[in-house]
């Protein structure tokens, strides 16, 4: 029997409130701390940060939309893999699982764990160097990846926690300013700062903290009742993170103002302090380090079903294309995701900007890729138009195309910083991405390709 066509598959185990847990537990990581700021020094003032997130979230919004009509239409592993490979080809298809497994997972799974890395090292000191922070953030991915190669049920399960606590320490962090707030003297409010808005800059920032509400996709053959769940749980889950975002805005406006957020290194810390007072540092610390983890396990556990789906369809990755009955989980994908990402990490940890320079080096990918999955939906109508879809999006082709032109927006804007500020972590994604067409020119089909449940290509 041929490797490529192993007789285990994923079976349906996702409940709705799993599903949710994924999208939720992978937008809210640590970025909304540690990006606020960023924002705020990126805009002219309190309305347009409110407006910038709200922006956001309603891009988002319309990309949930063009999702579901995919994810419903097509419930498999891969999520953008399949759409990609169905509508613009199998080379398509392999530069995006291409990307993903050498720049944009383990780029943003290592942003998220230099994050934790210094949260957690402010709760147990390991010194004062890069090290220490190198060290907890290989140990957070190590520790994860290990919990979600017992199996899929420990995975969710560490995912359904980690998701509750986040979303109710931010809730707390909400209330809190938005209650509470505003009683102290704002020391910041009169110094001037000698910051350029950048309205592109500002949106990089906010739609990274907002990435993560397509991820569900991903594992679109693991839900159960898909038809109906999967376009519930991008909906819930989105209009969830909207709204715990703006409400964490207005609350960190109310409590400081709006240029001692521009000015904070610890925003959430500074609201607590107004309430707690020095208990406060302890709260914070332990909250941003478990959202970071809540991120930091979501996209390892969807990642390497893309890398799974790759691996069912081309002859140079077949051995990633395997699926554990016993553990329900694709180890091997896992496991070459783990390395990569480890790599990453220890290479842009040692440098100052680490969480910046991993942000850098996978956002140009990102969304080039993103711009492709909203072509694929025009490309699927015109060319499959029989399709069961159990969805549609709506106001078609509105939809999709102002979600094509924003992701246009990004990559334009990912670039244009990159050049500005010399950084040319963006430029080396880009120079992998070259290496993989070089490498899909040499990857002969596999005869699994259109046998059973595979896709069926002309």
């Amino acid at each position: 029997m041929s490797s490529a066509a192993p007789t285990a598959a994923p079976r349906r185990q996702l409940t709705l409130f799993d599903s949710t847990c994924i999208i939720v537990g992978i937008i809210i990581g640590a970025g909304i701390y540690e990006s606020t700021p960023l924002v705020a020094q990126n805009v002219s003032n309190a309305g347009v940060l409110v407006l910038v997130w709200l922006l956001g979230g309603l891009l988002s919004m319309v990309g949930a939309l063009c999702y579901a009509e995919l994810a419903t239409t097509y419930p498999r592993e891969g999520g953008d893999y399949v759409y990609l490979t169905e509508a613009l080809g199998r080379r398509t298809g392999f530069l995006f699982a291409w990307a993903q497994l050498w720049v944009v997972r383990p780029g943003s799974i290592g942003a998220m764990a230099y994050i934790f890395a210094r949260y957690a090292n402010q709760l147990y000191s390991l010194g004062d160097g890069h090290s220490a922070l190198v060290v907890y953030a290989v140990a957070a991915i190590a520790v994860l990846t290990a919990i979600n190669l017992l199996g899929i049920h420990e995975g969710r399960w560490t995912q359904n926690i980690l998701t509750t606590v986040k979303f109710l320490g931010l809730a707390i962090v909400c209330a809190v300013g938005l209650f509470f707030g505003g009683t102290t003297e704002r020391a910041a409010a009169s110094r001037p700062t000698d910051i350029t808005p950048d309205f592109g800059q500002a949106m990089i920032f906010v739609l990274f903290v907002f990435g993560g509400w397509n991820e569900m996709a991903y594992v679109g053959a693991e839900v159960r009742a898909p038809r109906k769940n999967i376009l519930r749980a991008l909906v819930l889950g989105t209009l969830a993170v909207t709204a715990i975002y703006l409400l964490a805005n207005l609350a960190f406006l109310r409590a400081l103002g709006f240029e001692q957020v521009r000015q904070s290194t610890d925003v959430a810390g500074e609201v607590l302090h107004q309430a707690f007072g020095r208990y406060s540092s302890r709260f914070i610390q332990l909250l941003i380090a478990v959202s970071a983890l809540g991120a930091i396990q979501g996209m390892i556990f969807t990642g390497a079903r893309i890398y799974y789906a790759m691996g069912r369809d081309h002859r140079l990755y077949a051995w990633l294309g395997r699926w554990n009955s016993r553990h329900g989980t694709p180890i091997q994908a896992l496991l070459i995701q783990t390395l990569i990402t480890l790599a990453l990490v220890v290479g842009f940890g040692w440098t100052k900007g680490g969480f910046g320079a991993l942000v850098n080096f996978t956002t140009p990918v990102f969304w080039i890729f993103f711009c492709l999955v909203s072509v694929s939906l025009i490309v699927l109508r015109y060319r499959r138009p029989e399709l069961d879809r159990p969805y549609r999006a709506p106001l078609y082709p509105i939809v999709p195309l102002i979600f094509c032109l924003s992701c246009l927006f990004m990559v334009y804007a990912s670039l244009s910083y990159a050049v500005e500020n010399r950084s040319w972590e963006a430029f080396w994604s880009i120079a992998i991405m070259l290496a993989g067409v070089a490498m899909s020119c040499y990857d002969p089909p596999l005869e699994s390709m259109t046998s059973g449940n595979r896709l069926l290509w002309p």
